[in-house]
């Protein structure tokens, strides 16, 4: 099997970042201020859903104790590059003790797992009191579905538009493999947990690829939905941010 065959799961698990650029870049700064006091020498990490291991290389910059977690095994092997701590686990169910992190990264995992309820509650599990969960995740309003659709039974690659603003039984039947969630949608996810939400807000893609092919239209881009981000219309954006801190054991 190739590599490229081995990463061929789109409509399953999405296709994890291979390349580190400008916008994990800016993602990665975001979750460093998101973590706030969680993000120490001594803190322990772990990056539920760590695909090839970029975010598990990139937060041993402030951390050596960086576990990642992801379900593929070949994403696992290609992960054991950047730590050698890495382990095969579904996000429902950490293979973890209670109270082992400070900090737990998902990103944009939670709308791939069989049962997110049980995937959030199992961070939350394993988080130290007063540890923090940063979860990056699918906005229902954004315009376009990112992980493809299904017509005529085929999957079809690519970003859709205005999919995620029909009704849920039709936009199920065309992305029946991804979730995306409103602000209502996460609020019930964690409204049984023992958490306080620290921050939660919507961010518009790092537009990498465009930046790439056409690098005037790309900065141009980058400049106006960046700076919609604090606006109203920040509710439009490509992602949830969520920020949750553990307040009970």
């Amino acid at each position: 099997m190739t590599r490229a065959e081995s990463f061929n799961k789109a409509d399953e698990r999405g296709v994890p970042s291979l390349v580190w650029r400008a916008g994990q870049d800016r993602r990665l700064a975001m979750i460093k201020e998101a973590a706030g006091p969680c993000l120490l020498p001594d803190s322990r990490v772990l990056v539920d859903g760590c695909g090839v291991g970029l975010y598990v290389r990139a937060l041993r910059k402030f951390t050596p104790h960086v576990i990642g977690l992801d379900i593929e095994p070949e994403r696992v092997a290609e992960s054991y590059l950047h730590s050698p701590l890495v382990n095969v686990a579904a996000g429902e169910y950490l293979p973890y003790s209670a109270n082992s992190f400070d900090l737990i990264l998902s990103h944009e995992v939670i709308e791939h797992v069989q049962n997110d309820t049980l995937c959030v509650a199992e961070m939350v599990r394993v988080l130290k009191l007063g540890g923090r969960a940063v979860i990056f995740c699918p906005n229902r309003l954004y315009p376009f579905e990112t992980h493809g659709h299904y017509w005529g039974g085929e999957y079809h690659f690519g970003n859709t538009p205005l999919i995620n603003y029909l009704p849920n039984r039709w936009r199920n039947k065309l992305a029946p493999h991804v979730r995306a969630y409103t602000r209502s949608d996460l609020k019930r996810l964690i409204a049984e947990l023992p958490v306080t939400v620290v921050a939660h807000t919507q961010i518009y893609p790092g537009y990498d690829n465009l930046v790439a092919r056409h690098p005037v239209l790309g900065w141009v881009l980058q400049r106006v939905t960046y700076a919609l981000e604090n606006t109203p219309l920040r509710v439009f954006g490509l992602s949830h941010v969520l920020v949750m801190e553990k307040s009970q054991s």
